[in-house]
């Protein structure tokens, strides 16, 4: 009921602790508070925020236009709605090595267990596109080294994200994404591989986990956990799949009104008051007092 009963520094050592077993841990993206409770139902390891998803809830496409605090604010009402541990998409880190430091500390605050920060150039591009542009490696070094240094939870999880594989090859992804540790990350998140050897490859690479993106229509494809496994990946995302399916389903309910006149058609394919009264916890809220819930929900079971 209203907030998660673990606290985020308990999440983010749980966190540690799972990625020290070398499991694949799944982190599909939550495009609301409520999306990440069902995450959790469902039995996922982790809930990913995506700065795609942030991007599009407001309307915008994915160019860098969010703001750190509509950033934060989102990863704290998501954060809080589920035990799981949250990873967030800090984008650049929003400015300079200075601005990237306060990025972390804001969003530590928020009560994320880990983020990501990118060697793009601002303004960025989704990383499935072309066109990218990435920083010099001195840049891309001093924006990690800021991160850890900022962090005041030492189990907060400081991700690198490295787009260079798209821009001049394998071989500098690799070399990056070494550097990238020795600066300080305690993971790594190669963009848009093209082939399972070239996980494996950034996976020899380094000694820390790492990150695959199996963003639909994208430049990678989508492997199963189990391929992912077998290369040694350790968190696989899902970053706009439940956007995509939410937004799918609902321009398919309007056609039905404009074409039907009515979404009766539709019922059948909706979640129910009942589950959603579930999903919600009204229970719990009766628990707490029976003013607030004090009536039968239409459809429940038992």
């Amino acid at each position: 009921m209203l907030h998660s009963t673990v606290t985020a520094a308990t999440k983010r050592q749980l966190l540690r602790e799972r990625l020290a077993t070398g499991e694949l841990l799944r982190f599909p993206g939550s495009f609301t508070p409520l999306s990440a409770r069902l995450i959790e139902e469902k039995g996922f390891e982790g809930v990913y925020i995506s700065g795609a998803v942030l991007s599009a809830e407001l309307g915008l496409p994915d160019i860098g236009l969010t703001t750190l605090t509509e950033v934060a604010m989102r990863s704290n009402q998501i954060a809080r709605m589920t035990d799981l541990p949250t990873l967030v998409d800090a984008d650049t880190g929003f400015g300079e090595p200075m601005n990237v430091a306060r990025t972390v500390q804001v969003l530590e605050d928020a009560g994320v267990a880990g983020l990501h920060i990118e060697d793009q150039v601002n303004p960025k591009r989704c990383g499935h596109l072309d066109g990218k542009q990435v920083v010099d490696q001195d840049t891309a070094l001093k924006r990690i080294r800021a991160a850890a240094s900022a962090r005041r939870d030492p189990n907060l999880l400081i991700m690198a994200r490295t787009d260079i594989r798209g821009v001049e090859g394998l071989p500098a992804a690799v070399d990056r994404a070494k550097a990238l540790v020795d600066a300080g990350a305690d993971a790594i998140f190669p963009e848009a591989m093209k082939d399972l050897a070239e996980f494996e490859a950034v996976r020899k690479a380094v000694d820390v986990p790492i990150l695959a993106n199996m963003t639909e229509f994208g430049k990678s494809e989508l492997f199963t956990t189990t391929d992912l496994a077998s290369v040694g990946v350790n968190i696989v995302i899902y970053p706009v799949t439940l956007l995509r399916s939410a937004m799918g389903a609902a321009e398919r309910v309007l056609d039905t009104i404009v074409a039907e006149r009515t979404q009766q058609s539709a019922v059948g394919e909706m979640l129910t008051r009942a589950r959603l009264y579930e999903l919600l916890d009204y229970e719990g809220y009766n628990t707490f007092d029976s003013s607030v819930f004090n009536f039968e929900v239409p459809g429940r079971k038992g």
